[in-house]
């Protein structure tokens, strides 16, 4: 009887040790998983200023006024438009 007894109280101890172990470990995943959501969270925030700030670089009147004023580059019109002509190919003896 005495060695079921303490067989017993060590198997309520490991299995108390097993518990607290794995209460722990759930704790630990619970707070890594919290911390990579609010990293998500501020990813995703990072994105959407990102976008919007794309959205704004790419606007044709700030290209525009960025080409004029930084560039010094004006409208073309067509007094101003020079037109390169290709020269015919020569046709070769012998061939179509």
């Amino acid at each position: 009887m005495i060695r079921l007894n303490l067989f017993l109280a060590i198997l309520l101890m490991a299995s108390a040790i097993s518990l607290v172990t794995v209460r722990f470990q759930t704790r630990e995943l619970f707070v890594a998983s919290e911390r990579l959501k609010s990293h998500a969270h501020e990813l995703d925030a990072e994105w959407r200023r990102l976008q919007l700030e794309r959205a704004e670089l790419a606007r044709n009147a700030r290209i525009d006024s960025l080409a004029r004023t930084d560039l010094h580059l004006v409208s073309v019109t067509p007094d101003r438009t020079i037109y390169l002509q290709q020269p015919a190919p020569a046709v070769r003896e012998g061939q179509p």
